[in-house]
């Protein structure tokens, strides 16, 4: 169906939205500097980290991590040979622990199948396909997926979670109901496909999420994007 005038109204919303975000994107940044996200050492450290951080922490992470730095362990070989009540243990200051291992241990078992551990090939991978398999992987969802891609794999796959979708949705951007891959596609249908920009817009909403939009009482009047409502 061509409705005369449609495509140029929705252009122009989308140009709307793109330049709104990208003002966002500005405040945030201006007020707070540059992120440095995601801390690691290497890809499969920063993979990893998706992992743990599931419910908890980054203290606490950090803490489970340096457990297994100090043993050398911080290779997928390594921990694929780890008996995974060992890996529990070591990673317990992470929370949830037993569970965290028997995900940990779905991963390195997807690398050694996938690309015999050499987690780097993973990139030469399509982000979609790519995407796909990782969700496959028994206790990695959307949200572990995509940082595992854009942060350790350089892919453009927008990072969305609770502090994204509440700040939007009180500017008015999406609904309260939206769910995480609708989300998503939000920001990859607005935003040009930059790794730079997605990495620093997710962790600029974290961190205003954390300090000022929270979920209760949040400090609006303090906030970056306060002159956006």
């Amino acid at each position: 169906m061509n409705i005369p005038g449609l495509h140029r109204e929705l252009e122009t919303m989308n140009m709307s939205r793109h330049t709104f975000l990208l003002n966002m994107y500005g405040a945030m940044f201006d007020a707070m500097g540059p992120s440095e996200w995601w801390p690691g050492q290497s890809a499969f450290e920063i993979c990893l980290g998706a992992i743990l951080t599931q419910n908890t922490s980054w203290g606490n992470v950090e803490k489970a991590i340096w457990n297994l730095r100090a043993r050398d362990l911080l290779q997928p070989g390594e921990l694929f040979a780890l008996p995974e009540d060992k890996l529990a243990e070591l990673i317990r200051p992470a929370g949830y622990f037993r569970v965290k291992a028997r995900r940990v241990k779905s991963f390195v078992h997807f690398l050694r199948r996938e690309v015999g551990f050499d987690i780097g090939s993973l990139a030469e991978q399509d982000m979609d396909a790519l995407r796909g398999k990782l969700l496959q992987v028994k206790g990695i969802g959307p949200e572990t997926a995509d940082s595992m891609l854009l942060y350790a794999l350089d892919k453009p796959s927008f990072v969305v979670d609770a502090y994204t979708a509440r700040i939007c949705h009180r500017h008015g951007l999406v609904p309260s109901d939206i769910g995480y891959d609708e989300l998503r596609e939000f920001f990859m249908d607005v935003l040009p496909p930059d790794i730079y920009l997605f990495n620093e817009f997710h962790a600029l909403f974290v961190r205003v999420g954390k300090k000022w939009c929270k979920k209760r009482n949040g400090l609006c009047a303090d906030c970056p994007l306060f002159s956006f409502f």
